[in-house]
């Protein structure tokens, strides 16, 4: 294997692991400030983070042709930005930055295309990854992914930004199926970031139920 493909590997895991940083840092952020008042809290931080995760962890996805990556972030992507407008801290933004956020996944849909065609068979057709796992995958970041759309439907009808019993229970549900994912995909970004995540998840569910 030669240094180029080397360092081309070691850039993609570094964007992997950078983003599964900020991920568990948002999770370590509302688990302590959580524990001080013994109630779940959902601090601005938490949403500010997610999003910085979030567009990291779908270039990565596109880099690493995971189509299941992918997927999960697209959908989240811009629940975190209306939960950060919820919470009042999207406007404190530059204007330039909004902008760009708000256009990143089209900028990442035009890319896609090579030659005026869609680059989806190297997603869909990923020698590396079986049909079988791939919809497994796929289909725990669908019910990962989902924890987002309850807590945002939630939210929007309470009004103000706030993490219900239900999410800390799809978070647990498809950390499960995600983590099995990791497993047989041999991917170390997503098996330490879930591995992190399933412990929060957790003591999550616990510090509601004593509740």
């Amino acid at each position: 294997m030669s240094s180029g493909w080397l360092s081309y590997g070691l850039f993609v895991y570094v964007i992997g692991f950078s983003a599964q940083i900020l991920f568990s840092a948002r999770l370590l952020v509302q688990w302590i400030q959580s524990e001080k008042v013994k109630k779940v809290l959902t601090p601005e931080l938490f949403w500010e983070l997610s999003l910085m995760a979030s567009f990291l962890l779908f270039i990565y996805g596109w880099l690493r042709d995971d189509f299941a990556i992918m997927l999960g972030q697209s959908i989240t992507y811009f629940i975190y930005i209306r939960n950060m407008q919820l919470q009042g801290s999207w406007r404190k933004l530059p204007s330039v930055l909004q902008i760009f956020l708000w256009i990143f996944p089209a900028l990442i849909v035009l890319y896609a295309y090579n030659n005026n065609e869609i680059e989806m068979h190297r997603l869909f057709k990923n020698e590396d990854i079986p049909l079988f796992l791939l919809l497994w995958g796929s289909i725990g970041q669908i019910l990962f992914t989902f924890r987002f759309v309850y807590q945002w439907i939630y939210s929007e009808r309470m009004k103000r930004s706030h993490l219900p019993f239900g999410f800390w229970m799809l978070s647990l549900t498809g950390s499960l199926m995600i983590l099995s994912y990791a497993v047989f995909r041999k991917d170390p970004v997503l098996l330490l970031g879930q591995l992190f995540g399933f412990i929060i998840y957790t003591r999550n569910i616990m510090i509601e139920l004593k509740k």
